[in-house]
């Protein structure tokens, strides 16, 4: 079995530590998809790497770390920002049990980060409060420029559906 880190900017490998997308390669991967060319043909290269779609960097010593799903990539002024990195900053702070991070449209930017945002029972904290945190810990174009507080999250069987709050902030908007 073979592990690279895809560069997605420049489709070189990564360096050890840098970000990118996990590729996978070895006998145990699958051929192709069942009756499906074209998601096989986006899923696995001529070279026969599996483009995972999961975003991912390894250490000098081949440790693989995870850091979230290129689908959950923000486009913010041409930089690709990591939805995962803005809600592990959230995360961090203690009045915050659980973030979620969107992109809405920006004229400026393209997209900008907009957060929804679960309090940890019984601690208030505000929206302000929670961007100057950010703003001391990560950069400042992946500061979320909108936070709504949340206490119910709109779910399918098993996970969050993020592109309903993305909806329903740009309604709210008016964007």
């Amino acid at each position: 079995m073979e592990v690279r880190i895809l560069d997605t900017q420049t489709g070189q490998d990564a360096a050890p530590g840098g970000h990118g997308e996990v590729l996978v390669r070895g006998y145990s991967i699958l051929e192709g998809y069942y009756k499906d060319p074209v998601n096989t043909g986006q899923a696995l290269d001529r070279d026969g790497w599996y483009h995972t779609g999961d975003i991912g960097s390894l250490d000098e010593a081949g440790t693989l770390m995870f850091h979230g799903r290129l689908k959950d990539m923000l486009k913010v002024g041409g930089e690709n920002v990591a939805a995962a990195e803005i809600e592990g900053c959230l995360q961090r702070h203690p009045a915050v049990k659980l973030a979620q991070v969107v992109g809405i449209p920006d004229a400026r930017l393209m997209e900008v980060p907009a957060a929804f945002i679960e309090r940890q029972p019984g601690i208030e904290v505000t929206a302000q409060e929670l961007m100057d945190f950010c703003r001391r810990e990560i950069a400042g174009f992946k500061v979320p420029r909108q936070i709504r507080f949340i206490a119910e999250w709109p779910m399918s069987a098993s996970k969050i559906q993020k592109f309903r709050l993305r909806d329903q902030l740009v309604r709210e908007l008016g964007i």
